[in-house]
């Protein structure tokens, strides 16, 4: 049986950590996106800083989606907070 790291939100669309592992990947995912925003902080040009900023948190959180969808039972769907 597959361990899920994640439990679907009573409201609105997505996941919120539920064991430790899913705790620890979001952790890692925020540290990671802050180490980003400061390393881009060192280029000189301000164009290429957003744009180092940028791809880099955005890649975080969409690698930070996909483990939350492949490891949230049930995967994702709209819930209005009502028993379904």
């Amino acid at each position: 049986m597959a361990k899920y790291w994640f439990k679907q939100k009573s409201i609105g669309i997505g996941s919120t950590p539920n064991t430790w592992q899913g705790w620890l990947v979001t952790l890692l995912a925020i540290v990671l996106m802050i180490a980003v925003v400061f390393e881009a902080k060192q280029i000189s040009d301000p164009s290429a800083q957003k744009l180092v900023a940028l791809t880099g948190v955005g890649a975080i959180f969409i690698a930070l989606s996909v483990i939350a969808f492949l490891k949230t039972e049930g995967g994702w769907r709209w819930r209005s907070g009502k028993k379904d």
